[in-house]
């Protein structure tokens, strides 16, 4: 056992948490959306055919906002093969995942399905394969009152009020030359400028996110950020980041290091933002979209060489990962570390919502069931609202293979007011346990029972593949001796939440 002290303070308080980065994603890929959300022949299928199980478990896991169409599949997408008559929608071969798009699924369908599942849309634009009149056809589409040629054409499809869709995604992952009419960063950051601009004229309530880069592996990574944001800072709202992380064979302690590069990520690319900021002179601030994130161990050519391989198909199933317990403390860490830095990270769209890389898995015709990356998420999206409190950690720390010192503890501490309660979410990196003292300076603990949930299994490629309840969270309640401190021990490689209910001592 190791020992280990954390101290927070309830006037050191850093920034408000924006609900929307407990977002994620859906994109026409593989069983994602068909035979995901949606399947109409399924038993639990509504009268527009989405799974209504499916959104149950949505709604339970606490999904705040979902992005739409992709992804890749957006850059060959045109979005009006998605709406008017089903029966005469055509069938495309679709480039990015080699599969036929029947387009049963579109605008309309799924505008209609985030009402269901009471999350807000956020929409991407092709700027792949198209450009500004698709981008600001859509627009109108989605967001103006009816009067013109494509508000009406809502209209005509059965939906007179507007959809009023926030945020805006000008493009995907354009710096990658695996994506359908990827750019340069020169190329884009003009395109994405016009399009920026067309569509703030067409309607000045909307956010916008220009693309960053699509991993920090990719040879322009800092260069695309900072030349996309000298074309498009006046007009963006936001830049996006993306990132996967695998590497399970290097070991645990190195595979959940991974978290720690991702703070660093982050970190670079706001440093890019205000390095701009100050080149321009500008008052504006832009802040982070995280809308792609997540573990994913398959390799990319193994994903690719199954693409390339395949019949077209509608609706093929690939990349279906199984996640394990120890994949679970990795995603845990990386939303984990988004809380971190929500003073400008304002937007995250785990990837993907179903099926593939996803918490949700369906059987097509039967059941649904969650993985165990599902609980974090579940539990941080309910409790972890409010308030991010800056907080100081001591305890034992290792060395990764790249250089970062990596404490063995990771934690994040949530102060909710109006719940009257702190809560922190720690992650042991550690095969042993850990005693943890948590020192809480201006608050005063008003329930003596503290209650704490862990996810934990003695196996750390334990899944719940063939038994759905095998790796699933515990709760247990303790006392808590003193009004201003917590003692408690946290399971070697496990995921907790602690809930204390506090008043301030101002109060």
């Amino acid at each position: 056992m190791y020992k280990a002290k954390l101290i927070v303070n309830k006037d050191f308080q850093k920034a408000e948490i924006s609900p929307l980065i407990y977002g994620s994603f859906v994109e026409h890929m593989g069983r994602v959306v068909y035979n995901g959300i949606y399947e109409k022949e399924h038993e639990q299928a509504d009268s527009e055919g989405f799974r209504k199980d499916v959104i149950e478990k949505v709604r339970e896991m606490g999904v705040t906002c979902v992005r739409y169409p992709g992804g890749n599949f957006v850059s060959c997408y045109d979005w009006k093969d998605g709406v008017g008559e089903k029966e005469k929608r055509p069938k495309r071969r679709e480039l990015a995942w080699k599969s036929i798009e029947t387009n049963e699924v579109g605008t309309d369908e799924f505008i209609s399905w985030t009402q269901k599942a009471n999350v807000v849309p956020i929409f991407a634009v092709n700027l792949g394969t198209r450009g500004v009149e698709n981008a600001v056809s859509l627009l109108e589409y989605c967001n103006l009152p009816a009067g013109t040629v494509y508000s009406d054409w809502r209209k005509d499809n059965g939906h007179e009020a507007p959809y009023q869709i926030p945020i805006w995604c000008l493009g995907n992952e354009m710096d990658g030359i695996w994506q359908i009419g990827h750019k340069t960063p020169d190329d884009y950051g003009k395109l994405a400028a016009q399009t920026a601009h067309a569509m703030k004229s067409l309607d000045d309530s909307i956010k916008t996110v220009v693309c960053g880069s699509s991993s920090t592996s990719v040879n322009t990574y800092t260069d695309w950020e900072r030349i996309v944001l000298e074309y498009t800072y006046e007009f963006a709202d936001y830049i996006s980041l993306h990132q996967y992380y695998g590497g399970q064979e290097e070991g645990t302690e190195e595979f959940l290091a991974q978290s720690v590069e991702m703070e660093e990520y982050i970190k670079t690319v706001i440093g890019i933002c205000d390095m701009v900021k100050s080149k321009k002179r500008s008052n504006r601030t832009i802040h982070i979209c995280f809308d792609e994130w997540g573990v994913w161990e398959i390799p990319g050519d193994a994903v690719a060489d199954a693409v390339a391989s395949r019949d077209w198909e509608v609706a093929p199933a690939f990349s279906e990962q199984i996640y394990t317990m120890e994949d679970a403390l990795l995603f845990a860490g990386m939303l984990m570390a988004m809380v971190k830095n929500c003073e400008r990270v304002k937007i995250a769209c785990q990837s993907l919502l179903t099926n593939i890389s996803a918490a949700i898995m369906t059987k097509t015709g039967g059941e649904v069931w969650v993985q165990p990356i599902f609980y974090p998420f579940s539990y941080m999206s309910k409790y972890g609202r409010g308030v991010l409190l800056e907080s100081v950690l001591k305890c034992p720390q290792y060395q990764s293979k790249k250089s970062n010192v990596i404490p063995y503890l990771d934690q994040v501490a949530v102060y909710n007011p109006g719940q009257e309660e702190v809560v922190f979410f720690i992650v042991n990196r550690r095969s042993e346990e850990s005693e943890l003292t948590i020192e809480m300076q201006g608050f005063e603990i008003t329930d003596r029972t503290v209650e704490q949930v862990m996810l934990y299994h003695d196996d750390l490629k334990a899944n719940n593949r063939d038994h759905h309840e095998n790796v699933v969270p515990s709760t247990v309640q303790f006392k808590t001796e003193n009004v201003n401190s917590v003692e408690c021990r946290i399971h070697p490689y496990s995921w907790n939440m602690l809930r204390v209910k506090v008043r301030t001592d101002d109060e």
